[in-house]
């Protein structure tokens, strides 16, 4: 089994319409062209180097992998340009990797410069189209090194010699204190012209003046702004900028368990974490990209609102269709390696309420509610109010059979609540009378059938005994106030029973060998964005200190670079899943803007963070009146 760097050595470049994973020894190990979703060109992170990678760094002085070591890489600034320096006994050496935003060809651009000394360095690209599957033809033409198979090519130029050996494309030199020598890597289509050759300084200062541009419109100004800016930039470089969706992360089947089978496609845009990202964004400061994604929606969901399906293609595509990879051993062993999801297909109730919400936050953010949104919106509504009382799939996509997942019908409530909302605001034309009592209908039920009175919590689903960290948002969707006896009893269960040996939590129990509820057999680590929400939990129900620490502790879990998986292993120590991991940042945003909100309150207190209260006068939906733009997470 080839063992690879850890998930947390690979840092992030790209344009906003696909990615690089760069590792800290200076192989690009995961690269699709020309978009998230396509077929990757390098594809080592899931294999070997064989499988697609592109090495610069100092000449090997033993010939194997990273025995020259970064000492010491970070992003320029606020942006996605990542510095990775090297220092030798002959000298001292920079790398500049980035990706220009783009209208035209993707490119990748690698600039060396000489810092002291001389240093000699090698480049290695070995290009593998289809996943690592193809060797592609490697031939000169006009002085440029081009590899074509079918209907991609992708061109290398630079301006120090190279030459074709065994499928690598390879160049040697030698670099000294203020010099510089850049790589440009070039896509297009086989059949096109060649792409032109850039200016990669030029390239260079266009992106970096992108990225100060967008970044200076982040409103966050708290005591964690580093943290919260860098995951805004991470977001955003998940964002496919032509369309507005947003992937979920832009890697597949890096695995929840090393060596396990839970291994999915996440290079998609879930509504769910869309809309979560959104939200996020537009606490932030970034409207734009709300109205993007709201035109996305439209065009994804067309007229076909009852066939909602929880994910789509980055520009709606709906035939996402999951297989396998046999050729790619997976990372670590961790096999199989996937393309597609299964999981498009199935019913999640809770989505219906993370899209209406986060239209919800928009216009409370005064992004205006269009007539074909407000059209789109009635007949999501609609459409919910004739299937909230199924059993689903739930937030966690299980693979097993449907249940009647708490978290399900709570987002289903939050759907009808905002819907109320805004047609009291006056941005929706409907009669909210049999909406109200709709929304009571749902709260009666979850508190009838989804609380265990004995242990004071919330439970996963209707009957059952597992608990999940999903009930832990209960409080920031207002469906219940903080200062309740059962939020703050289900805040406790939680950390006492999803709780790691290190005081992290897990999403929900799982079973190793055996079959769980989620029809999986294996295990996964602590999911990050889980204990964010922990973090808001407790801060809501009035322990500010110990959600301030446990913030911190996460914080301290990114790598170098800033950047979260999805999951993180507290035995051995690592971060684990796709990566980065959208739901990760969110959350990180999200814990960040309310730890800001409680810190300025004068007079904190129980349920001051919680949504307006809704028109009604039952005990069992009466919240906090305080009247703050919801942000659950």
């Amino acid at each position: 089994m080839n063992r690879l760097p850890r998930i947390e050595q690979y840092g992030l470049i790209g344009d906003t319409q696909t990615s690089a994973h760069v590792c800290d020894d200076g192989s690009i190990d995961w690269l699709c062209l020309p978009r998230f979703d396509s077929p990757a060109v390098f594809a080592g992170l899931l294999g070997t180097q064989k499988h697609g990678s592109w090495q610069i760094s100092p000449a090997p002085s033993a010939g194997r992998r990273g025995s020259e070591k970064v000492a010491a890489r970070q992003y320029r600034g606020d942006s996605l340009v990542l510095e990775s320096v090297w220092r030798t006994p002959t000298g001292s050496v920079r790398v500049l990797d980035f990706m220009p935003p783009r209208d035209g060809a993707p490119q990748v651009i690698r600039i060396a410069e000489g810092l002291s000394g001389e240093v000699d360095m090698v480049s290695a690209m070995r290009p593998r189209p289809g996943y690592g599957s193809v060797g592609p033809w490697i031939h000169e033409v006009g002085g440029r090194m081009v590899a074509e198979a079918g209907a991609d090519a992708v061109w290398l130029d630079t301006c120090v010699p190279q030459m074709e050996k065994d499928g690598v494309v390879v160049s040697a030199f030698a670099i000294s204190a203020g010099q510089s020598v850049a790589f440009v890597l070039s896509w297009c289509p086989s059949h096109a012209p060649a792409p032109d050759v850039p200016d990669p300084e030029a390239a260079l200062a266009e992106t970096l003046a992108f990225w100060q541009d967008w970044t200076q419109e982040c409103a966050y100004d708290g005591p964690y702004r580093e943290a919260v800016v860098r995951s805004s930039v991470t977001l955003k470089a998940m964002t496919y900028g032509p369309s507005g969706g947003i992937v979920a992360a832009p890697t597949t089947s890096l695995p929840e368990e090393i060596g396990g089978d839970r291994n999915w496609d996440y290079r998609f845009t879930w509504l769910r974490d869309a809309a979560t990202t959104l939200a996020a964004l537009l606490g932030t400061g970034y409207r734009q990209e709300a109205q993007a994604w709201r035109r996305w929606l439209l065009r994804a969901v067309a007229g076909d609102p009852e066939n909602l399906q929880i994910m789509y293609g980055i520009t709606g595509e709906r035939d996402l269709r999951e297989r396998e990879l046999p050729w790619l051993p997976g990372y670590e062993g961790s096999a199989p390696v996937r393309v597609g999801n299964g999981a498009a297909n199935q019913l999640q109730l809770d989505v219906y309420g993370e899209v209406i919400d986060t239209l919800y936050l928009a216009h409370q953010s005064v992004v205006a509610h269009c007539a074909d949104t407000a059209a789109l919106h009635q007949r999501l509504i609609e459409h919910l109010v004739q299937r909230w009382r199924e059993p689903d799939e739930g937030i966690w996509e299980i693979r097993g059979a449907r249940r009647h997942f708490v978290h399900s019908k709570v987002m289903a409530w939050v759907a009808v609540d905002r819907t109320i909302r805004l047609a009291e605001d006056g941005a929706l034309d409907m009669d909210v009378a049999p909406l109200v009592e709709l929304r009571a209908a749902i709260h009666r039920e979850v508190c009838d059938k989804g609380f265990d009175p004995v242990r004071n919590t919330f439970t996963q689903s209707y009957g059952s005994q597992e608990l999940d960290a999903a009930t832990l948002l209960i409080p920031r969707t207002g469906f219940l106030p903080p200062d309740d006896p059962r939020v703050i009893g289900t805040v406790d269960a939680v950390r006492r029973e999803l709780s790691t040996e290190d005081g992290l939590v897990y999403r929900y129990p799982t079973c190793g060998e055996d079959v769980g509820v989620d029809g999986l057999t294996g295990d996964e680590g602590a999911f990050f964005l889980c204990n964010f929400w922990l973090v808001d939990g407790l801060a809501l129900t009035g322990r500010p200190d110990e959600a301030r620490a446990l913030f911190e502790r996460l914080l301290a879990l990114r790598n170098d670079l800033g950047l979260l998986a999805e999951e993180y292993d507290p035995v051995q120590q690592r971060q684990l899943g796709n990566f980065p991991q959208a739901f990760s940042h969110m959350g990180l945003i999200q814990s960040a803007l309310l730890l800001q909100q409680m810190a300025t309150q004068s007079s904190p207190r129980h349920g001051a963070l919680a949504v307006p209260a809704p028109r009604s006068t039952s005990r069992s939906t009466r919240q906090s009146t305080a009247d703050l733009t919801p942000q659950h997470a």
